[in-house]
This record gives C-alpha cells, sequence and structure tokens, in this order.
C-alpha cells in the first residue's frame, strides 16, 4: 500500500515515522522548512515506548504525483484548505483518506472536495510534541492510538486491508465499526477542555483552584455532552468519565494545545473545536452559554492578531 502522510509534525510524523520503521511504503508531504530540517536530522522518535531514527522520503507538494493508496492527513485545521489543494495530483479513484484532525467540519469539507466515498473518520490518542531539532517527543503519557473507520460505520474491505498494513507498526492502530461516534467523545472532552483553559487563560489546576472553577468546568462539559446527545452521538458512560476525571484533578498542569498556540502567539483552531459546536448545538436548539463566550474569547484574540498582523 502506497501511503503519503500529510504533515510531519507531531502526530503525522510519529504515526508516519513508526510506519517506516516497519518497512512500509511512506512518503511524507512537507513544506521545504520542515523537508530541510529532516534532510538534516533524519525523523526523531523520542517515546517511552521505544526511540526511532528512520530516514524517510519526503515531497514538496509542487512534486507530488500520485495516485496513492492512502493518505493520512495530520494536518492542524487551519491548514486544511491549504493541504486539500496540495493533496488534489495525489487522489485517485481508489484512494482513502484518513484525516486525524479534531472535530467533525472537516469532514464534510473533504467530502465536498475529494467525494465522500473517499473519505474515512480518525481519532489519534497521543500527548507528542516536536523538539526543537524537529524529532517528535512522546514522553507525557503512555497512550499512542490511531483508530480509523468507515463514517457509515461497519467494517469495509478497505478499513480491513489499513489494519493489515498498520499491523506490526510501533503504535496502538484499531478499525472502528462506529468511528463517528468514538470522534464526538473525543470532540466532547476536547471542546470542553480548549474552551475552560483559553477562557481562564490557565491549567486545569488553576481553575479548579478558583471560585466557581470547578462548577464552570464541569457545566462547559454537559454543554459539550449535551451537544453530542442531540447530535445522536451521547458519549457513553466510561467516555464521561475519563473526559470528568482529567478535567477535575486537582493541581492537575494539564493545558488545551489551543491555549499554548495563543501564549506563542500563533493560529489556533478556535473556529473548528469551539466555533462548529456552537453552531450545530444552537441548530439543535441546545444552549451552550459558556462555550459561547469561550468560542467568543478565542475568535477575539485571533481578530486581534490578524490586525496586529496587518500591522508589520
Amino acid at each position: 500500500m502506497r501511503i503519503l502522510v500529510v504533515g510531519a509534525g507531531a502526530l503525522g510524523g510519529y504515526f508516519g515515522g513508526r510506519l517506516v520503521e516497519a518497512g512500509r511504503d511512506v512518503t511524507f508531504l512537507v513544506r521545504p522548512g520542515r523537508a530541510e530540517q529532516i534532510a538534516r536530522h533524519d525523523l526523531r522518535i523520542e517515546s517511552l515506548h521505544g526511540n526511532a531514527h528512520v530516514h524517510p522520503r519526503t515531497v514538496l507538494a509542487r512534486d507530488l504525483n500520485g495516485p496513492y493508496d492512502l493518505i493520512l492527513l495530520a494536518v492542524k485545521a487551519y491548514s486544511l484548505d491549504a493541504a486539500m489543494q496540495d493533496i488534489a495530483p495525489a487522489v485517485g479513484p481508489e484512494t482513502a483518506i484518513l484525516p486525524v484532525l479534531n472535530g467533525m467540519r472537516h469532514l464534510d469539507l473533504l467530502a465536498s472536495r475529494f467525494g465522500a466515498n473517499r473519505v474515512l473518520g480518525g481519532v489519534a490518542q497521543i500527548p507528542a510534541t516536536l523538539g526543537p531539532e524537529g524529532q517528535v517527543i512522546h514522553r507525557m503519557g503512555t497512550d499512542h492510538q490511531l483508530i480509523y473507520g468507515e463514517i457509515p460505520g461497519g467494517l469495509s474491505l478497505r478499513v480491513q486491508a489499513i489494519a493489515s498494513v498498520f499491523e506490526g507498526a510501533n503504535f496502538r492502530p484499531r478499525a472502528s465499526d462506529q468511528i463517528v461516534q468514538e470522534m464526538w467523545e473525543k470532540w466532547v472532552g476536547l471542546a470542553a477542555l480548549a474552551a475552560a483553559t483559553c477562557l481562564m487563560r490557565g491549567s486545569v489546576g488553576d481553575i479548579l483552584s478558583a471560585p466557581d472553577g470547578r462548577d464552570t468546568t464541569l457545566a462547559l462539559l454537559s454543554e459539550c455532552r449535551a451537544a453530542a446527545k442531540a447530535a445522536g452521538y451521547e458519549p457513553r458512560p466510561s467516555i464521561v468519565e475519563i473526559a470528568t476525571g482529567f478535567l477535575a484533578k486537582d493541581g492537575s498542569l494539564l493545558t488545551a494545545s489551543m491555549l499554548r498556540d495563543i501564549e506563542r502567539g500563533g493560529p489556533t483552531e478556535g473556529e473548528h473545536v469551539l466555533g462548529d459546536l456552537v453552531q450545530r448545538a444552537e441548530q439543535m436548539g441546545v444552549p451552550t452559554p459558556i462555550l459561547r463566550l469561550a468560542r467568543c474569547h478565542v475568535a477575539t484574540y485571533e481578530a486581534r492578531r490578524a490586525r496586529e498582523q496587518g500591522w508589520r
């Protein structure tokens, strides 16, 4: 199976690097700066599950030729439009596109551009970051799971073929027959965490130590759960227990990557993660007052960032 990994950041670098390590036919679609970095330092993974040092093939968008059998799309939501433009030459009649973006909006955009029959659902569960030399650092937690499946459900022949290619690589792949349910469940927990830590500009532990911090955080989780339930994807009790656990852990230093994006002055996935959920909730008649406030907060940051960049 010919695999194109779009993005060699923390997610794409980890899962793509593990596939290269396992001898799979993998090419990374990267920007010139990242291509140069990989050429200079190779692709290195530092993980609790074992380090890896591989020299993968890379390609720039202008040199891309296709088609590929599987495209693993591991970019931030704000880079999706550019990524769709870049991967167009790699998409053939039998290409499967596996995005591991957060939220749900990207499924509609990818289906509109390439056809719903080409788009799978995906969930990445891994706390990884990039180091100063572009190395993938996975030492903050043990999970390194990649979940994937057909949007309508079931285990198709192509999902089974992907499973056979992923088997033996040093991560936890899992084919799901209800991937949309699992995507909503991740979205609920992520949106609550992002809304709370961005709105309050602090870690989970900081928020819980403040007056009404715990009640506000759990109210955010309730709003996100209500939206998912109205959409037909009520989170399962075990998932709610996990989300409640990491959102209500005293002393926790956990923050959302969205807050870290704000703190470094970068773009965020605010509209993709928070805005889209607010809009869907509104269409279903589900009130989300705290979530709407968090969305406004992040959107205000984005507006100020755009204005200040315009002055430069």
